[in-house]
C-alpha cells in the first residue's frame, strides 16, 4: 500500500500598507505613488491598504468610497488565504496609532487561532534611535530647491500626547547643528506653534518655507498648515511679520523619506522570509 504524501502549505505573502488616510485627491495620488514603489520592490506580491483614521474612513464611506480598517483588511487577507503579511506603517512616530496596528493583529489572531497569517510589522519613520539621523539627513536632502541663503524652514509634524512625541525633540536636536535655520514644530505635543514662533523670534528676518512632516498632504496641510483661516500656521507666521512660502508635498512623496519607510518594509518582509536583514 503506497504511503500518502504530505506537503507543507504553500506560502502566500502579501503587503498591507497602513496610513492615517485622507480624502484629499492629491494625498490619495501620493499614496498610489508610494504603492507603485512598493510593487516595484516586490513584483508579484499583492498590496492592500488600510486607513487607521475612523473619521477618514467614515467620510470616504459617505462619498461612496470603501476603505478598510487594519482589522478588516487583515480579516480579508485571512479569507484570501494569505499565510504571511508584511504590515507597514506609514506613520511618523511609534505612537498610539502604531500600537493599534499590533493590537489589530492580536485581535484577528485570537479570532482565527492558529490559522492567523504570520504578520511582521514594518516600523514608522522615527521608530528607532538609529532612524533619527537618517531621517534628518533625508529631510535636509529634500528641502525646497528654490530656498535661498537666509531662508528659514519650518517643518510641521503631527505630534502626540504619547511618549513617542519625544522623537520629535530628538530629531530637532539632530537637525539644529546641521542647519540652524530649520525649525521643527508639531500640531500636538510639546513642540507647538507657540514654541516655533518663540524660536523664530531669535532668528534672522528671512522668508519662511513651511514644509509638512506628514506622510501625505491631506487636510492637516491644506487647512491647519496652509489654510486661509487666522489660526493656520501660515496665517500665524504672516501675522508675526514673516513672508511665507508653502510646500505641499507629503513626506511619502519625497523619495529620500519614502525610501526609509520602504526599507522598514523590506526588513519586515525579510523577517517573514527568514532572511537576515
Amino acid at each position: 500500500m503506497a504511503s500518502r504524501s504530505t506537503s507543507l502549505p504553500r506560502m502566500k505573502t502579501g503587503v498591507l500598507l497602513a496610513a492615517f488616510g485622507s480624502g484629499v485627491p492629491a494625498a490619495q495620488r501620493s499614496l498610489v505613488h508610494f504603492e507603485t514603489a512598493v510593487r516595484a520592490l516586490f513584483p508579484g506580491v499583492p498590496v492592500r491598504w488600510a486607513f487607521t483614521s475612523t473619521r477618514v474612513r467614515t467620510r470616504l464611506a459617505g462619498e461612496g468610497v470603501k476603505t478598510d480598517s487594519v482589522h478588516k483588511a487583515l480579516e480579508k487577507m485571512y479569507f484570501e488565504r494569505f499565510t504571511h503579511v508584511a504590515l507597514q506603517s506609514l506613520h511618523v512616530t511609534p505612537g498610539a496609532e502604531f500600537e493599534a496596528l499590533g493590537q489589530a493583529v492580536e485581535t484577528v489572531c485570537r479570532q482565527y487561532d492558529d490559522q492567523c497569517p504570520a504578520v511582521a510589522l514594518g516600523l514608522p519613520l522615527l521608530a528607532r534611535d538609529e532612524d533619527i539621523p537618517v531621517v534628518a539627513q533625508a529631510i535636509l536632502q529634500t528641502l525646497p530647491p528654490q530656498r535661498t541663503p537666509g531662508d528659514l524652514v519650518v517643518l510641521m509634524g503631527h505630534g502626540t500626547s504619547h511618549e513617542a512625541d519625544a522623537r520629535y525633540d530628538r530629531l530637532a536636536a539632530v537637525l539644529r547643528p546641521a542647519d540652524p535655520l530649520v525649525v521643527l514644530g508639531t500640531m500636538d505635543g510639546a513642540r507647538s506653534l507657540e514654541t516655533v514662533l518663540a524660536e523664530l523670534h531669535t532668528m534672522p528676518a528671512g522668508r519662511v518655507w513651511l514644509v509638512p512632516l506628514l506622510a501625505v498632504a491631506g487636510a492637516h496641510v491644506l487647512k491647519d498648515m496652509a489654510g486661509p483661516g487666522p489660526e493656520s500656521w501660515k496665517s500665524r507666521l504672516q501675522a508675526a511679520g514673516r513672508t511665507v512660502l508653502v510646500v505641499q508635498d507629503g513626506a511619502a512623496e519625497r523619495p529620500a523619506l519614502a525610501a526609509i519607510w520602504i526599507e522598514h518594509l523590506r526588513q519586515a518582509m525579510a523577517s517573514l522570509r527568514g532572511e537576515n536583514g
